[in-house]
């Protein structure tokens, strides 16, 4: 039996983007320092089996690998530094039937994925309960020189030639407790165990800051990227106090190292409402925000309002209306593209992946709607 991982299932979802926007523009547009072109994006591409619903209704090789659609958006490189676990466990394929496979992953937990539907494994169990189970973990955080990828300085240099930003994605303040612990147990750590998380986060927080001090200035940094994915519809499972607490101090030790190696944006990636703690997050140095959905209560219209230039947005438009009709569609676009292009920090796309049911025409008629209402704003 072959073992799919999760890493295989998303290069199966992968699209062809032609990114255009160099460095300067990118991050002059997103700190609001300039507003010349708005910027358009596709951030994650198909959910499972829509390349095949579209490919049923006549669609061309190039509009299924997504480059036969025109978007305007960043030249992004990632720095080759392993900032997460290194466990030197491998993947094994514990069993697998025709609807789901079960694996232990790379933290050494048995994972399940249903086949055909879900893009990444559900944890069945987890490597750390208490403060034992951390501390003879703790090692997969330790800073080692093998953690830079060989000719990773020459690729990094190469990428600022060619004009692309640099950005290096750490681990979530909450997020990473939670790939060790699980949610339930993390949330309740806040409580029964916050020195646990106090050790965790520390940990982190100083295997990445040796890092960034390898960093030659001359190669520097542009964008700190964070994944969290710490909300739901209800809201998010931190909530200020926490926020502050324990993932604040975090945040800001980072954040502080990587703008004196030049960053400007600090991106965070979390879906849900994330409303109660954009403040806390604010206060902790993020200046950028990503999917922002609306079905959670992420309206961009309303946020910009509330927030002005302190924070950028990276999505915002409603997946779930190309399930609807042409005029659902340019509802949500005449109430959002507008007024995103005037106000500028805004890098418009699809609040996450493209759903299930989704007719090519319906995406089809998205692209050409949204370049009819950006291009006259090109300056």
């Amino acid at each position: 039996m072959s073992l799919l991982m999760d890493s295989d299932v998303h290069a199966a979802l992968n699209i062809h983007k032609r990114p255009e926007v160099l460095r300067d523009e990118f991050l002059d547009y997103m700190t609001f320092r300039t507003n010349r072109r708005p910027l358009f994006d596709e951030i994650f591409g198909p959910m499972i089996g829509l390349k095949e619903e579209w490919a049923a209704q006549g669609a061309t090789p190039e509009e299924l690998d997504f480059s036969a659609f025109r978007y305007r958006c960043p030249l992004r490189e990632s720095l080759r530094i392993h900032t997460g676990a290194r466990t030197g466990l491998q993947p094994q394929l514990l069993e697998e039937t025709a609807d789901y496979v079960i694996t232990r992953d790379w933290l050494g937990r048995r994972t399940k994925r249903f086949k055909g539907v879900s893009s990444l494994s559900h944890p069945l169990d987890y490597p750390v309960r208490n403060a034992d189970d951390w501390r003879r973990i703790r090692h997969w955080y330790a800073f080692h020189e093998d953690r830079f990828a060989p000719n990773w300085e020459r690729e990094a240099r190469a990428a600022r030639a060619r004009g692309a930003s640099l950005q290096l994605s750490i681990p979530g303040g909450f997020d990473e407790p939670r790939q060790l612990m699980g949610e339930e147990a993390v949330c309740l750590a806040f409580y029964d165990q916050p020195e646990l998380l106090m050790e965790i986060l520390e940990a982190l927080a100083q295997m990445i800051l040796a890092l960034l001090d390898r960093i030659p200035p001359s190669v520097g940094l542009d964008v700190l990227f964070v994944h969290e994915d710490m909300a739901g519809k209800s809201g998010p499972l931190a909530g200020p106090e926490q926020v502050q607490t324990f993932i604040a101090p975090y945040y800001r030790r980072i954040w502080q190292r990587a703008q004196s190696l030049g960053a400007r944006l600090f991106l965070q990636d979390s879906d849900g409402d994330m409303r109660s703690v954009i403040p806390a997050f604010l206060d902790a140095g993020i200046n950028a925000m990503l999917p922002l959905e609306p079905a959670a209560g992420m309206d961009i219209v309303t946020l910009r309002a509330q927030y002005g230039t302190q924070l950028a947005f990276w999505g915002g438009i409603d997946k779930y209306v190309l399930l609807e009709s042409y005029d659902d569609i340019e509802r949500e676009l005449l109430y959002k593209v507008p007024f995103m292009v005037r106000s500028g920090g805004c890098i418009l796309g699809l609040d996450h992946r493209i759903p299930n049911g989704v007719p090519l025409n319906n995406y089809r008629y998205y692209i050409r709607r949204m370049w009819e209402l950006l291009e006259p704003a090109r300056l």
